[in-house]
């Protein structure tokens, strides 16, 4: 299955504690959690492809882990 990617994140692996929240609140289904941990010992998010920007993850997260930029459609 293609998706068409049309945004992007930053996460701040750091920042996570690892609730899962944004994986099941991610509409494209393009998050999973990571097999690796961050300093503080929790598995954070991973994006994959056909992240539509749609802030989800964003406005869910307690920890302020996600910065979310949609992509301009070229003129």
């Amino acid at each position: 299955m293609s998706r068409t990617t049309r945004g992007t994140l930053q996460i701040d692996a750091e920042r996570c504690k690892g609730c899962e929240l944004c994986i099941t609140a991610c509409p494209p289904n393009v998050l999973t959690m990571s097999a690796t941990v961050n300093e503080q010992g929790y598995c954070y998010p991973e994006l994959h492809d056909g992240c539509t920007g749609c802030t989800a993850c964003q406005l869910i997260c307690p920890d302020f882990v996600f910065a979310v930029y949609r992509y301009t459609p070229a003129t």
